[in-house]
């Protein structure tokens, strides 16, 4: 049984003001160019080793010149100094030029850094068809200064942005091993949110000794139940990413599926994960509220995430969701489209304490309390399919007048 099928105690600690520089061996920067008219806009993590890494990109047949340079880093030996990334212009659909930008990029940095080319990865986010700056991005790149402190990594976050409105840093730690093992986490995203990958990225790092080929399948499945499972707008993007880098410096012996505490390590990713997937669908553009949605007793868990996305992708239901709503036919009409098996007669839905369906027949319920509910931060649908033991979550937000507003004029 996967390891993510349920909640599980591994007796992790959430680590107060935890960030991509919590773990050994890891610093980082950012700075302001000019690249955007205020915010940062340039960023690096920098390791003190060559760090195992993997990644995770956007399905997105249209897919930017950063990730194909960032793929040839990593396929060298799987490691990696240092990430640069700009926000402001994706270098996306730029043709032999966006590619030789890409390059340069990752040239100039690890000249700058002092490490191998190969070790470096490259990402950009923002307008799709621009071309980057190279005299701006060539001399900022200079101007990093990367330091393992809370400085260094909120200056990073906010380098990364693009439409958001806060940034998104979470970390924790357990211990494997006898030794502490740490892991910190930092991402963007506020539109243009439907991964198999979207507008969205994330930067895992940890000081976990872990085998190269183990910390790529994790970051797979990890990445299936919690970025993969949370949508804004329905739109994958051109960029995205998904990357960790782990120093070893934590002193455990190396992590494979056969280490008797590897599930302790998939749940500390996991975690990390899933505070950064929230984060993201929280800050969903023009949005009020964080939707999440649980299913369970779909025939198995893939059924079961793909029911909850659904549910939480549906405009009708966002829109609901916005208005205080308690229109639960929009759920079942999403959970009828998802083209899983369902029995018709025997689903149950509620809306956080409110419970509105209950074998397929409606409830006698208030109005009144469903819509002060539905008033709150967060919001949870609770679905129960009754034809098996699959369970999975998945997250969203509420879709609103100022969503528009913000699309309507995104590159003005």
């Amino acid at each position: 049984m996967s390891v993510l099928t349920e909640e599980k105690n591994h007796e992790l600690m959430k680590v107060e003001g935890g960030s991509i520089v919590t773990p050994k061996g890891f610093s980082a920067a950012g700075i302001h160019t000019g690249m955007k008219r205020k915010r940062n806009d340039l960023g690096a993590i920098v390791c003190d080793v060559a760090a195992d890494s993997a990644a995770v990109y956007t399905l997105n047949h249209m897919q930017a010149a950063p990730l194909k340079v960032t793929k040839e880093s990593l396929a060298v030996e799987g490691k990696l100094r240092a990430v640069v990334i700009n926000s402001g212009i994706a270098n996306a659909c730029t043709g032999k030029q966006g590619e030789d930008d890409a390059y340069a990029t990752r040239r100039e940095a690890a000249n700058y850094f002092g490490v191998p080319e190969h070790q470096v990865a490259v990402n950009s986010t923002g307008v799709i068809g621009d071309f980057l700056p190279m005299e701006t991005l060539m001399k900022g790149i200079h101007e990093l200064k990367p330091v393992a402190d809370s400085h260094g990594a909120d200056q990073f976050c906010e380098a990364i942005l693009t439409t958001d409105t806060v940034t998104k840093q979470t970390g924790y730690e357990t211990v494997i091993d006898g030794e502490t093992v740490s892991m910190g986490g930092a991402a963007k995203g506020s539109g243009m949110i439907h991964p198999n990958m979207a507008t969205m990225l994330s930067f895992v790092t940890t000081d976990a000794k872990v085998d190269h080929g183990a910390l790529q399948t994790a970051l797979r499945e990890v990445t299936d139940a919690t970025f993969n499972r949370i949508t804004i707008d329905g739109d994958t993007s051109t960029n995205d990413m998904v990357l960790v880098m782990a120093s070893g410096l934590a002193g455990n012996e190396t992590l494979t599926p056969e280490h008797p505490e590897w599930d302790k390590f998939v749940e500390l990713l996991r975690k990390t994960s899933e505070d950064l997937a929230k984060m993201i669908a929280r800050d969903g553009e023009g949005a009020t509220k964080l939707i999440e949605v649980e299913v369970r007793g779909a025939k198995n868990e893939k059924e079961a995430g793909r029911v909850a996305k659904e549910i939480a992708g549906s405009d009708l239901v966002k829109t609901a969701m916005f208005g205080k709503d308690a229109n639960w036919g929009r759920v079942i009409c999403a959970i009828g489209q998802s083209g899983v098996e369902i029995d018709p007669n025997h689903i149950d839905i509620a809306l956080g304490p409110v419970a509105v369906l209950e074998d397929s027949k409606a409830l006698s319920y208030s109005e009144d309390e469903a819509s002060e509910y539905l008033g709150n931060e967060t919001v949870h649908i609770l679905v129960d399919l009754h034809v098996g033991d699959g369970f999975a979550r998945a997250w969203g937000c509420d879709l609103t007048y100022e969503y528009v507003r913000i699309n309507a004029s995104y590159r003005t």
